[in-house]
């Protein structure tokens, strides 16, 4: 059974430290477009954009939800964040005590 749940468990925490990034992307992604320094006309950083913000959004909205508005200050991505590094480190622990 650990030759089966030790790499499950590899995968799903690669994923989640992918996913990770995905949102510290999509946060730089949001500065850089509100500061004007990429242009979102060109095609590719509207593709890049669009791409990314269907990764994250599902994630984000009901987060969003739940956090009072704080103006143009959105503190959604760092709450996500906290909670994946969270569910890393219980899927860290939970691995070494099915393997070890």
């Amino acid at each position: 059974m650990d030759v089966l749940l030790g790499p499950l468990f590899n995968i799903v925490i690669i994923i989640v430290e992918l996913y990770m990034w995905v949102v510290i992307a999509s946060v730089i992604l949001s500065w850089l477009t509100a500061f004007n320094v990429i242009n979102t006309h060109n095609r590719f950083v509207y593709m890049i954009g669009t791409v990314i913000y269907r990764l994250t959004e599902p994630a984000l909205r009901p987060i969003r939800r739940v956090l009072p508005n704080l103006g143009g200050l959105d503190l959604s991505p760092l709450v996500l964040l906290l909670g994946l590094v969270f569910l890393k480190e219980v899927l860290i622990r939970l691995a070494l005590r099915v393997i070890g």
